[in-house]
């Protein structure tokens, strides 16, 4: 018989344990799982060392649980079978730590900054500079490059419209999921189609997505071709390439552009701290100074804790 030991996790808030639904326990109780129907013809035998495990206690007889949290961690809340595209008979499994709990433990909110524009623009730079910004003020954040992420989760696509609609669409649901991770998701895409952005945008709660348009002149992004793909695509080699021969829609509504102001170049370190000058001021002017969500105050756009 295994023996484990509950202990009192470190983080405990609200929106998952509520000392109004304590539910009484003894010290040494059973937690019962429900078998899938899948597994009924397994045989439990002394060959396979199957073993009922033993939940001990080791805190108080009532421990805060919540009914919600109970559910999840059972798998009682597991009745709603779904069909999502070409997914059938799926069910989503509520865990009993949420985003806002994962956002406590991290001191700041998940979200997207989705950073669009020509190749060349300096999408990459930018996110970069931002990253490394962000981790000196103690802040987590990632960014997914659109380059980096055909290296692997989006090898098999290719840049023809669909493939790169679905390019997109991978990127925004991994993005989104970085965001309820209570991490500072940065991608820099070129994203070059509204509709595709705008599909991203719609993932996510009202003011997790910020949109960043690098609003560089195609001559300037072309004159500094740093892959020397405007090169090849100007030679046909390349077809379909942004800006040359396939369009590039600019963003109509974004929270932010970040314009070529004529000849001067703009750095992308000043670049970046407009950016967190911007998230500082949404969290100013947006979250009523908390630093998290307090019970019976609706959440809003508030990015950092600085």
């Amino acid at each position: 018989m295994v023996l484990l030991k509950a202990v009192r996790p470190a983080i405990c808030s609200s929106s998952v344990f509520d000392v109004a639904y304590l539910v009484p326990m003894d010290k040494v109780s059973f937690v019962k799982f429900p078998l899938p129907a899948s597994s009924l013809s397994m045989r439990l035998t002394s060959g396979n060392n199957a073993k009922l495990s033993l939940v001990q206690a080791t805190e108080e007889p009532s421990m805060p649980i919540a009914n919600d949290c109970a559910a999840a961690i059972s798998g009682e809340n597991l009745h709603q079978i779904a069909t999502n595209g070409k997914a059938t008979n799926i069910v989503w499994h509520k865990s009993p730590i949420g985003k806002l709990d994962r956002q406590e433990l991290l001191q700041q909110k998940g979200c997207v900054i989705w950073i669009t524009g020509l190749s060349g623009s300096g999408k990459s730079t930018v996110a970069c500079a931002l990253c490394h910004a962000l981790y000196s003020r103690g802040k987590l954040a990632y960014i997914l490059d659109g380059d980096n992420v055909r290296h692997g989760l989006n090898r098999d696509l290719s840049f023809k419209a669909d493939d790169r609609a679905e390019n997109i669409r991978r990127i925004g649901e991994v993005a989104k999921l970085f965001a309820d991770a209570g991490i500072i998701c940065i991608a820099s895409v070129i994203s070059p189609y509204r509709k595709d952005r705008d599909a991203c945008r719609a993932l996510l709660p009202e003011g997790d997505f910020v949109e960043v348009f690098l609003n560089v002149p195609l001559q300037i992004c072309e004159a500094r071709d740093p892959k020397g793909l405007y090169k090849l695509a100007r030679a046909g080699k390349i077809k379909g390439f942004t800006g040359i021969d396939d369009p590039y829609e600019p963003p109509l509504n974004c929270e932010l552009e970040l314009p070529q102001k004529g000849n001067v170049c703009t750095s992308p370190c000043e670049m970046a701290e407009t950016l967190i000058s911007y998230l500082e001021e949404k969290g100013e002017t947006s979250c009523f100074l908390y630093p998290y969500p307090v019970s019976g105050i609706k959440e809003t756009p508030c990015f950092l804790y600085l």
